[in-house]
């Protein structure tokens, strides 16, 4: 992962606006910002770890995201893509390289900020990243296939991490 990496840094530095525009548009679809209707139970764990982290983007970013209960994306969320992409412009080509693979990885624009400001761990990105998952899988049960791609996504985090404090 780390050569690959190194590879996406020289690339960032050649297409920056062009990956900072993406990263942008992407953070309206973040998963954070789309919660379950339907489970009381998960509902109750998405606050818990979502939140402290859509609130630390609101005062890292000053991006006041608001997540939604349904597929519509709330209009409120556009306000916070200028600030976003401030936040974004800020990164040095490594930090906008991991961050990419971050978001990437966690579907998440503000886990991958989080990460890349060492606000949460590898580990504590891919548990917020695959809440829904690993609840779904602790309630109905586990898929073999299902948790071996977890272990191996959990790993891709834990090298950009590695690869951030290089």
């Amino acid at each position: 992962m780390t050569t690959k990496l190194q590879t996406m840094t020289k690339d960032v530095a050649q297409h920056r606006d062009e990956i900072i525009e993406r990263m942008v548009n992407f953070s309206l679809t973040d998963t954070l910002l789309f919660r379950s209707p339907d489970a009381a139970e998960l509902i109750e764990e998405e606050r818990k770890i979502w939140d402290p982290i859509v609130d630390w983007a609101k005062e890292c970013m000053e991006a006041d995201y608001v997540p939604s209960e349904s597929l519509e994306i709330p209009l409120e969320n556009n306000a916070s893509l200028p600030r976003l992409q401030v936040f974004l412009e800020g990164l040095s080509d490594k930090e906008l390289a991991a961050f990419y693979e971050a978001s990437r990885i966690t579907k998440s624009v503000l886990l991958a900020a989080a990460l890349i400001r060492k606000r949460l761990t590898a580990e504590e990105a891919f548990k917020a990243a695959f809440l829904e998952e690993i609840w779904q899988a602790d309630k109905w049960g586990h898929d073999e296939e299902a948790d071996k791609r977890r272990e191996v996504i959990r790993q891709e985090l834990a090298d950009v991490e590695a690869f951030l404090a290089d």
